[in-house]
């Protein structure tokens, strides 16, 4: 990814993969937001319509001005953004004419209330035949759950996420992280993908839905399904080597290291190394499956030998033959990592009102149509007269609807 330091200019990157294609997105928090700016890195014009009330993702601090903390320097990058009040009957029409305008709509709020304000998809698509339009909600409709509020926390409870911790060593506990909402996040953007391929090849659009907890269930049990895959089973939900207590960073002499010999060949050398080659004959060790049967012993065995060289030694071993292994980083460091600075991953980048930020790039390259920055994230409301001006409305009837509450234009700067 291609990242001048200062404001972005549109002429200085490819307009990307999904130029022409326009998105309204009408999300909160993390999940829809994080769907939406992967498709606006590939070019697609965004329009974030937002909320006159606060919302967290912009206000949890720490933050140099309100509602541009880092959520929104990197979660609303290279979108616009439009406030609103969606209570307002002019608020209202003017979201309902902008989705119904738009190529793709996505959005997380409740079918209720979608309906209630004209943005369900049998409304719009009425208007917009060939709109996508792509619902994120906790649980699929047509189940029992499907009218559950849930977030991340309670998605990682009820998809067997938490249980995975539990099966470990007795106690469920959350990841430290909001995985489901990023994982469901992931889902979003490649669901809307295909369905924009879809229109591509035949004018149609479609009705999505992406429901959190289907999607983590199946994400979960991607190498935990094993004998429950069969029916009936032929042997225990779980992969083993993942379900052990000594699967963990070990501690060396001096630090900690993620050591990961796999093959018949990496434990023939890495027994060698710390002075038991005897072991790589072991009937408990010597293939795969047995290696599976007698995990907790091999893991084991690895955290007792850890302590017995220093971190360096172990990378100078482990990169010589091969085998994977990796200190265990400090993630408030992680920018310095010689990989990260090589790559690009994390520059520093000016905003105009922000000051000095570091930016997260899209991970993956593309040799012709590659992801780019080309626009700083905006405030909220920062587009609302231009936007609206897009939807035809005139620049009297703009006014009125600001001066009524209606929507708001940007911030002002503090």
């Amino acid at each position: 990814m291609s990242v001048p330091p200062g404001a972005p200019s549109p002429r200085a990157v490819p307009p990307g993969a999904l130029a022409g294609i326009r998105v309204v997105d009408l999300t909160t928090v993390l999940m829809g937001p994080l769907a939406t700016r992967m498709l606006a890195d590939h070019g697609a014009d965004v329009v974030r319509l937002e909320a006159l009330a606060p919302q967290s993702s912009r206000h949890s601090p720490p933050s140099r001005n309100p509602g541009m903390n880092g959520f929104s320097l990197n979660l609303q990058r290279n979108k616009r953004s439009i406030a609103l009040d969606l209570k307002h009957p002019d608020g209202a029409a003017a979201a309902a004419d902008l989705a119904a305008g738009a190529d793709v709509l996505v959005t997380n709020m409740r079918r209720s209330a979608l309906e209630r304000l004209g943005l369900d998809a049998e409304t719009l698509r009425a208007r917009q035949p060939s709109l996508i339009h792509c619902t994120a909600n906790g649980f699929a409709s047509g189940g029992p759950y499907s009218d559950r509020a849930a977030y991340d926390d309670v998605i990682q409870a009820s998809s067997g996420l938490v249980n995975l911790f539990e099966r470990v060593d007795g106690t469920p506990r959350l990841m430290p992280s909001v995985i489901a909402d990023k994982i469901c996040g992931i889902t979003i953007t490649q669901a809307v993908l295909a369905a924009v391929i879809h229109r591509l090849r035949t004018g149609e659009g479609q009705s999505i839905e992406v429901p959190m907890f289907e999607t983590m269930v199946a994400f979960n049990l991607v190498e935990h399904h094993r004998g429950h895959t069969f029916e009936p089973p032929i042997g225990d939900i779980g992969y083993v080597r993942l379900l052990n207590p000594h699967r963990r960073p070990y501690e060396a002499a001096d630090g900690w290291i993620c050591l990961l010999p796999y093959t018949d060949r990496d434990f023939k050398h890495f027994f060698r190394f710390v002075g038991r080659p005897d072991l790589a004959d072991d009937p408990r060790f010597s293939s795969h499956s047995n290696r599976l049967e007698h995990i907790q012993e091999l893991y084991g065995f690895i955290g007792e030998v850890a302590g017995d060289h220093t971190v360096d030694e172990w990378l100078s071993f482990m990169e010589e033959q091969s085998i994977p292994a990796s200190p265990v980083m400090d993630l408030g460091e992680i920018h310095d990592d010689p990989q990260v600075v090589a790559t690009g991953l994390m520059p520093l980048a000016e905003h105009p009102t922000e000051g000095a930020y570091r930016q997260v790039n899209d991970s993956v390259s593309y040799d012709v149509s590659p992801t780019a920055i080309r626009s700083h994230a905006p405030r909220l409301g920062q587009h609302t007269r231009e936007i609206l001006g897009e939807l035809g409305w005139h620049q009297e009837r703009i006014d009125e609807l600001l001066a009524a509450g209606g929507a708001a234009e940007r911030e002002q700067d503090t």
